[in-house]
């Protein structure tokens, strides 16, 4: 299993991601999360997550999930194998959650993942959702946004493939979001969830039996 997980955005050690691809460069962007905004944000924001990856060198293709809520089975685990990577991109957590699990996303990716098919990379909302749980993020992410984006209940399930929570933007101060997942990572504490924070820049590095986070070019386990 191969994951980039980024704090936001590309995080400060893109060389450990290409690392990750090898040689691959054929990136799919997933960027659902973003789908309770308007039209306009949301092409912007793919057109962002293609700008960065294009420069690092891979060739970007959006995988729009809404295409494959009624796709047939399998249709989406062949679009997912055309990548080396796949790049989940921030927004919703509740939203990108739905979106995985209305087009089978979900069980697709732990099946690749466990295969080591390709590589999983992304930042904030994309990270979260490999959690056994999504509960806690409700402080930051409406769930009620998974409604007005698709008429359907929010899924508060993670992926279940990291054994602990991911809390990004911690001490971020340039993140507008850091007060409230601080206390996010304050409650986990105090209940005692198995979580992991990241400080913008910071990248968790997963590679076989091996983790370790990667902050500003340093490695620490």
């Amino acid at each position: 299993m191969r994951l980039y997980l980024s704090s936001f955005r590309l995080g400060d050690c893109p060389d450990e991601l290409l690392r990750l691809c090898g040689n691959g460069r054929r990136a799919a962007i997933i960027a659902n999360g973003m789908d309770a905004q308007d039209a306009a944000s949301r092409a912007a924001g793919v057109a962002r997550e293609v700008r960065a990856l294009g420069r690092l060198g891979f060739a970007c293709t959006e995988l729009d999930l809404r295409e494959f809520f009624r796709a047939r089975p399998g249709d989406l685990a062949v679009a997912l194998g055309r990548s080396d990577v796949v790049w989940v991109r921030g927004g919703n957590v509740f939203v990108l959650r739905y979106a995985l699990a209305a087009s089978g996303a979900d069980a697709a990716l732990v099946r690749l993942l466990a295969a080591d098919a390709l590589v999983y990379a992304g930042y904030s909302a994309g990270p979260c959702v490999l959690a056994p749980s999504l509960r806690g993020l409700d402080a930051v992410d409406p769930p009620g946004r998974v409604i007005a984006a698709y008429g359907g209940a929010p899924v508060f399930a993670g992926l279940g493939v990291l054994p602990y929570a991911i809390v990004p933007h911690v001490e971020s101060p340039e993140h507008p979001a850091t007060v409230v997942l601080g206390a996010v990572a304050a409650r986990y504490r105090s209940e005692g969830v198995s979580h992991r924070t990241l400080r913008d820049g910071d990248v968790l590095v997963v590679e076989a039996d091996q983790t370790r986070v990667c902050a500003g070019g340093r490695a620490s386990r």
